[in-house]
Formats: structure tokens, sequence, C-alpha cells
């Protein structure tokens, strides 16, 4: 039997209302979760911006025609513009299947490929991608420069306009795929460093 002092002292079995301390580990593993849905959430917000902005430019310069004539202007006439459209099609293309992967992860909480192989692809593809843009962008615009001392701005200016705002879509297209480039850079740092594509 023990003493009154010892269970004055906790000694005694301990009374079942009596408050257990409970550990944080759910409530930090809670925070982290949540950040890591908000950083993919900004990922996906950049895809949306680039897949809106590079479709856009390609649909301005498929459509960008003027005249029925064999003199009229079209865009595949030149090289560089259908580099625009080219380039701008394959990103739009590239943008939406890393939309639905940005979906898929941000409702599963699991990426589409093996981790190692998503923060890879994702990281090597926004690079190549965000250079063919700035590449096709820059080729539009020196052919535009050369275009507007010629007859053909001249005569059809509708047709130089609207290349125009098809390279500045592409060009801000380029931004948005910078900013993911940025974001997916950030993964493959912190998944070599810690073995996790977030800092959590």
């Amino acid at each position: 039997m023990r003493s009154p002092q010892s269970l004055r002292n906790g000694g005694g079995t301990p009374s079942p209302h009596a408050r257990i301390p409970t550990p944080h580990h759910h409530f930090h593993s809670t925070v982290s979760v949540q950040k890591l849905k908000r950083f993919n959430s900004l990922i996906l917000v950049f895809r949306l911006s680039t897949f809106c902005f590079s479709l856009a430019s390609a649909v301005f310069m498929i459509t960008n025609s003027r005249g029925s004539g064999s003199d009229s202007p079209r865009w595949y006439d030149f090289d560089a513009f259908r580099y625009v459209f080219a380039a701008n099609a394959i990103v739009a293309v590239y943008s939406l299947f890393e939309m639905i992967a940005s979906v898929w992860e941000i409702s599963r909480e699991v990426t589409l490929f093996p981790e190692i192989l998503q923060v890879w692809f994702d990281f090597g593809h926004d690079q190549a991608f965000a250079y063919l843009l700035l590449s096709a962008g820059s080729a539009g615009t020196a052919l535009l420069i050369t275009l507007r001392g010629t007859d053909t701005c001249r005569a059809t200016s509708a047709f130089c306009v609207q290349s125009t705002i098809s390279i500045a879509l592409g060009f801000a297209g380029f931004l948005f795929l910078g900013l993911s480039s940025l974001l997916s850079g950030f993964r493959v740092v912190c998944f070599v460093i810690n073995g996790s594509r977030f800092h959590l």
C-alpha cells in the first residue's frame, strides 16, 4: 500500500482524467502539407498562364493570312513565323500536360511520375521550352523589324499587327514558363539536398 506522501508526489495510479501531453508532429505535418499544396497551386497558376498565352499566340499566328491572291502575305511564307507558331504550339501542349500533372499532385499528394523523375522532367523541359520560346520570339521580332521597312506592312498593316500580337503573347508565355522554371528548379535543389521535392 502506497503512503499518502507518495500519492501526493504523483506515485499512485494516474487519474483517467489527467491531461496527457499530445505531440505536435501532426500539426507540423499538416502545416507542411498545406505549404506544399500552396506551392503546387502557384505552379499550376503559372502553367495555366503559359498555356493560355502560348495557345493564343499560336492561334493568332495560324489565322494570320491576308487576301487570297498569290502576292498576299501569309504567315507560313516566312520561316520565322512558322517557328513562332511551332514553338508556341509545342509549349501549349507541354503546359497542358504539366497542368494535368499539377492537378494530379495537388489532389493525390503524389507526383504523376516517380518523384526523382518528375522533378528532373519538369525542370529540364521548363528550361528547354523556355529557351525555345525566347528563340522563336527573337526570330519573329527580327523579321517584323525587317518587314516594317518593306511594302508588306505598308500594304497590309493588319498582317504585321497580328504578327506583333502573336509574338508578344509568345513572350508573355515565356515569362510565365520562366517563373515555372524557377519553381521547378527550387524543387530539384530541395530534392538533392533533402531527398524531398519540397523543404518540409
